[in-house]
């Protein structure tokens, strides 16, 4: 019969196998990530953005990049009413001056792209559009984005420019949800960043116009105080800056700074 003590002396071993198993688990790297980086970002933004944050937790192990797509008006305005965001990317600088003049900005923006509108429409160009003049046809489905979001107002810029009015039959929130209504069929025409007809591939056909240069976008980028890993918030502007950042947007369509 075993006795209380030989129990004890085949018992601490496994428990001590036990614990050491444990660590070795530990060490793997399977533990799931503890800290979060949070970035507001553009809806335009969605894709290299995506691409960045992989390419950012890949370099910071335990970091994990959560993101928030929207108009640039409405993340600006989430901003400033309290939500905690480490990283802010406008696609214009009137929404960026919301969130430093509110104080917000742990460093001054930095513009790290531009972008200009072209005309998506479904890839059989039902309307035959071919231009911006195009637009202004009768009975014609346009999508825009709402004027106070950074691609509706370019477009506003663009009609002042050329002494052109626009009928379109829905204003949206986000450059996406315009897309998204070209690719569904429901519109003959909308009005996106080349950036967005790129991303789509062939699910639309993109139709550049020369008026598109009247309004060039520049998208800034800031590290926020009201978030809580300012730090890595920084890293990830650093990282968007960088020429590894910076070849990711060029591959997307996005233009050069300056």
């Amino acid at each position: 019969m075993r006795t209380t003590a030989t129990i004890g002396r085949i018992a601490a071993p496994l428990v001590v196998a036990a614990v050491l198993a444990g660590c070795s688990a530990g060490s793997t790297g399977t533990a799931a990530p503890t800290t979060t980086v949070t970035v507001f970002a553009a809806a335009s933004m969605k894709t290299t953005f995506t691409t960045l944050g992989a390419n950012f937790e890949a370099a910071h192990p335990g970091v994990r990049v959560t993101f928030n797509f929207a108009g640039s008006q409405a993340l600006a305005e989430q901003i400033t009413q309290g939500a905690a965001a480490d990283v802010f990317a406008s696609a214009n600088a009137a929404n960026m001056t919301t969130v430093t003049a509110a104080g917000l900005a742990a460093a001054e923006p930095t513009t790290y792209a531009t972008n200009q509108l072209e005309i998506a429409v479904p890839p059989d160009n039902p309307a035959g559009i071919s231009g911006w003049k195009d637009l202004t046809k009768k009975g014609l489905k346009l999508v825009v984005c709402a004027p106070a979001v950074p691609c509706g107002a370019a477009t506003v810029t663009i009609e002042q420019a050329t002494k052109t009015t626009l009928a379109p039959v829905s204003e949206e929130q986000a450059v996406t949800d315009v897309l998204a209504k070209v690719q569904a069929g429901e519109a003959d025409a909308g009005l996106v960043y080349r950036t967005d007809v790129i991303a789509a591939g062939a699910t639309v056909k993109g139709i550049p116009f020369d008026e598109s240069s009247k309004a060039i976008n520049s998208n800034a980028i800031v590290a926020l105080k009201t978030g809580s890993q300012q730090q890595l918030g920084q890293a990830f502007v650093d990282l968007v800056l960088s020429d590894a950042g910076q070849q990711v947007l060029a591959k997307a369509g996005f233009g050069p700074t300056s």
